[in-house]
Order: C-alpha cells, then structure tokens, then sequence
C-alpha cells in the first residue's frame, strides 16, 4: 500500500527573497522544488502539495489598492485575494510539475483545489491581529485608511512605514479533506495555498468570510493528521532546525523525538516569526498520531544527514528516504 506525504513548500520554494517576482523567476524555482520532489514519487509516496502565497497575496493586494485608486474598481476582500492566490500558484506548480513528470516519463495526474479552512469566530488572535499584509504607508496615510475601512495599523519594527495588521487565528478544520484524500490516491494534490481561506460558520450554521491569515505550516500539519498522512514534511530555506541559530554556537538537529521537540519549543528556542510554527506543526502532527515530521531545504531531501526529523516513538521508521 503506498505511504502518503503532506508537502509543505515554504516562501522560497517559489520565489527567493531578492527576486522581484516575475513569472520566469517563480517558474524556474518551483521547476527546481518540483524537481526535487521527484525521489518522493519514485519512493512510492502518494503526495499532497501546500504551499505558502505570502510575497504573491501581497501583491494582489497591491494590485487592488492601485485599481482602485486609479480606475475606482472596487477592492477585493483579504479573502479573496488569498483565492485568487491559490488559483494562480496551483496553476503554475500544476504546469511546471507536468512538465517533469513527462521528463522523467512518470504518469501521474495533478489536481488543485481551492480550499477553505475553517477557525473560531472566538479565537483570542481576533482580539490581538499581529500579522502584517499589504504595503507600507506613512502615518497619516495609514490613519487615514485606518478610518475608511476600521482597518488596524502597526508601525514595522525595521521603520519602513506603518502596515496593516490582521488576526491569524488556529486552524480547525480543513473543508473538502476527505476529496483531497480520496484524489490523493491516484493524484498530485494541491491544496490549502496559503493556509487556506479562512472561513467560520454563523449561528445558522451558514460559511461567512473573515479577515484574517492562517499559518501555512500549521494548516497544513492539520491536513496531515485529517488525512492520515504518514510523513508531514515541510520545506524551507535551511537544511536542518538549529539550537541557537545564527550565534557562533549554533547546533543542527539531526532525529529528536517529539518530548525533546516539545522541550525546545516551550524553552523558547525558535523564534516564532520564522521557525517556530514550522516546529509547532511538526509537533502537532507527531502528537495526533503521525509518523514522522521533516524539516528541510528542498535541495537536500533524501541527502544523508540532512534534515530535523521530528519522530513518533511508536513508530519504527523502516524505509531510507531521508537518508539519516
């Protein structure tokens, strides 16, 4: 019976953080990421395919402000703006992913689904938004926006101008995972671009919209454990977590088990701008029963020592992909 894989692209799997963004840039780093997915398939994995949309939503909404602006088009919700992220990078990775798998002659179908996540309406983090969005503004103009759409503004710790801010709550349940798991076993899923499209359920039990941002790492931890994933790997700029990273004594960590994981969290060793909802998916997955968790450069997957492999101890590992 084959295994099955959440993948979980970071930011840079599709566009590095000097590059301004054009098409040619973004296709050529998601041909080497889908290049390097390849041993996964060839290892027997079903796979299903996250993604995060953060420089891309950004323009988006960059695009939005100057059509309106301009030509009084009328500006798009922060939720549909996430959707129509997920439309256009499933589409590119679709695209590029069937041409390497008709390279490497693999018959293989690919699939993306618009998806929404649902959270709490009650969720602490709609009391305290933290998550900046859009572009950078000047105090009046930021003020001024502010009272125009009951938007809220925090001034950016490297003073580049005041931004706008909105709640990222948890994630509770992903919609359509029981088709994203049935498709998965003959297909190349992409879903929950983004951290999914958040959504809630009013009083009559009706979907509504809501501003806000969901973690892609921890949205799709979540998607791992609802499909019964055995392997949750999410891809980053690093090839393994670090013990204090970036100080002359930084230490790689190769296999922990999810006590010791679970130690270092609450210890405060990943900052949570960065690593620190990467290791809290990775957790949340190993507790709620999953295998094994992987964190990794998508240029090292399957290398030897590459990689923080974050275990189950129920489970022995059996099978070589990550080369530890």
């Amino acid at each position: 019976m084959k295994k099955l894989a959440v993948v979980a692209l970071g930011g840079n799997s599709l566009l590095r953080g000097n590059e301004a963004g054009s098409i040619l840039q973004q296709e050529k780093n998601t041909y080497d990421t889908c290049l390097n997915l390849i041993p996964l398939i060839e290892q027997d994995y079903n796979i299903v395919i996250t993604h995060g949309n953060g420089p891309q939503v950004g323009n988006i909404m960059l695009r939005n402000e100057a059509g309106y602006n301009q030509f009084k088009i009328p500006k798009m919700p922060l939720d549909i703006c996430v959707a129509d992220s997920q439309g256009g990078i499933g589409y590119m990775i679709e695209k590029v992913f069937r041409n390497v798998l008709n390279q490497k002659k693999i018959r293989k179908n690919i699939v993306t689904l618009i998806t929404q996540v649902m959270v709490d309406i009650n969720d602490p983090a709609f009391a305290t938004p933290t998550k900046p969005v859009g572009a950078f503004y000047l105090k009046e103009e930021a003020d001024l926006l502010a009272r125009a759409n009951n938007w809220i503004f925090r001034e950016d710790p490297r003073k580049r101008g005041w931004r706008r801010v909105v709640a990222s709550p948890q994630p509770v349940d992903v919609l359509n995972k029981k088709i994203i798991k049935d498709l998965s076993r003959k297909n190349i899923v992409i879903a929950v671009g983004g951290g999914g499209i958040p959504v809630f359920r009013d009083k009559k039990k009706q979907l509504n919209r809501i501003e806000a941002v969901i973690d892609k790492d921890l949205a799709s931890g979540l998607l791992a454990t609802e499909i019964g994933a055995d392997s949750f790997i999410i891809l980053t700029d690093v090839p393994n977590v670090y013990l204090n990273f970036h100080k002359p004594d930084q230490i790689p960590l190769h296999e922990i088990d999810l006590d010791t994981a679970k130690k270092y969290y609450d210890d405060g060793e990943f900052a949570q701008g960065s690593m620190g909802p990467k290791i809290k998916a990775a957790i949340g997955f190993v507790e709620n029963g999953g295998k094994e968790a992987l964190i990794t450069e998508a240029a090292f997957l399957g290398q030897k020592g590459s990689g923080t492999i974050i275990k189950n101890k129920n489970f022995n590992r059996t099978e070589n992909l990550y080369g530890s």
